[in-house]
């Protein structure tokens, strides 16, 4: 037993976030990712077996493809007691309160979407860094675990993933440029758990304000229209 151990200390990185603190954005992002998913479910009028379903693919999706990345098997989303149970929270709440979900906020699913996604940007980076990525390889990370779930969520529910559509609005670069902050934070020696909750707040913020305003990223210059051959 001890040397598995010995070797993943070997390979770690040094990173200055307090693993509760890790251990409580990742619960949190759980939550409200299950919420997102279970509200999309909902509105596809799901049963509970399907509320449940999408509730769970979207609050585990991105840490699961996450640690399967970093070699962290079984991944903790499998075997943790609180991983697997956090979604089936969020589908009870879900299941039971999703018309006065709907009636507080306009969109809530995209809501909860972009609190997941600032606080799985975080919680991905951080690992990644944890496991001995750098860099480029951290944010890439940071960025797949904050996409991945909501990924899953829509081509479950049979629609094409916010990621890609053409409509969409400042989804993945948000979550870069949070992964990007806690990376240089952490290379400065300034990641803290105040650091990291105040990354994913400006995500978030982003990511809100992006659907308020509906800012897009650039597209290709002088494109053709759909359909022209050549």
């Amino acid at each position: 037993m001890l040397a598995p151990q010995l070797a993943l200390q070997l390979v770690q990185g040094s990173v200055g976030l307090d693993p509760s603190i890790e251990q409580a954005l990742e619960l949190i992002g759980i939550f409200v990712f299950g919420v997102s998913g279970g509200l999309v479910a909902v509105r596809k009028d799901f049963d509970l077996v399907g509320v449940i379903a999408l509730a769970s693919v979207t609050a585990l999706g991105g840490g699961l493809i996450r640690d399967a990345l970093l070699g962290d098997t079984p991944p903790p989303g499998l075997t943790e007691p609180s991983s697997l149970l956090v979604p089936l929270l969020a589908a009870a709440v879900v299941f039971a309160a999703h018309v006065q979900i709907e009636r507080r906020w306009l969109r809530p699913h995209l809501v909860f979407d972009a609190a997941g996604l600032g606080l799985f940007c975080v919680t991905g980076t951080v690992k990644a860094l944890t496991f001995g990525l750098t860099g480029i390889g951290a944010v890439a990370l940071g960025v797949l675990t904050a996409t991945g779930g909501g990924v899953g969520r829509d081509v479950l529910a049979q629609e094409e993933p916010v990621l890609f559509r053409a409509d969409t609005v400042l989804y993945g670069i948000p979550a870069a440029l949070g992964a990007g902050a806690i990376t240089v934070a952490n290379h400065y020696g300034r990641l803290s758990g105040p650091t990291a909750a105040a990354v994913a707040t400006a995500v978030f913020a982003l990511r809100i304000a992006a659907l308020r305003f509906a800012w897009h990223a650039p597209r290709p210059r002088n494109r053709r229209p759909t359909g022209e051959g050549g």
